[in-house]
C-alpha cells in the first residue's frame, strides 16, 4: 500500500505546481492589462522634440553651430 501513497503524493504535488503557474500567468495577464491602460511608462524611451532656433538645450549648455560665423 506504500505506492498508493506515493501516487497521491505525487498527484498532489502536480495540482500544486499547476495551481502555481495558472497564478503566475494571471498575474502576467493583469500586468499587459495594466501596461495597455497607461499610455507609457517610465521604461520606455524619451521622446525629444527637435530645438527650435534660438532655443537652448534643456541641460542649460550652449551648442555652437560650426557656420554660424559664415557670411
Amino acid at each position: 500500500m506504500a505506492g498508493r501513497q506515493r501516487a497521491t503524493f505525487q498527484k498532489r504535488q502536480k495540482e500544486v505546481k499547476r495551481l502555481e503557474k495558472q497564478r503566475q500567468k494571471a498575474e502576467k495577464r493583469a500586468a499587459r492589462k495594466l501596461e495597455k491602460t497607461q499610455p507609457h511608462s517610465e521604461e520606455g524611451f524619451d521622446i525629444q522634440q527637435p530645438f527650435e532656433e534660438g532655443e537652448e538645450a534643456a541641460e542649460g549648455s550652449e551648442t555652437q553651430h560650426p557656420l554660424s560665423d559664415l557670411p
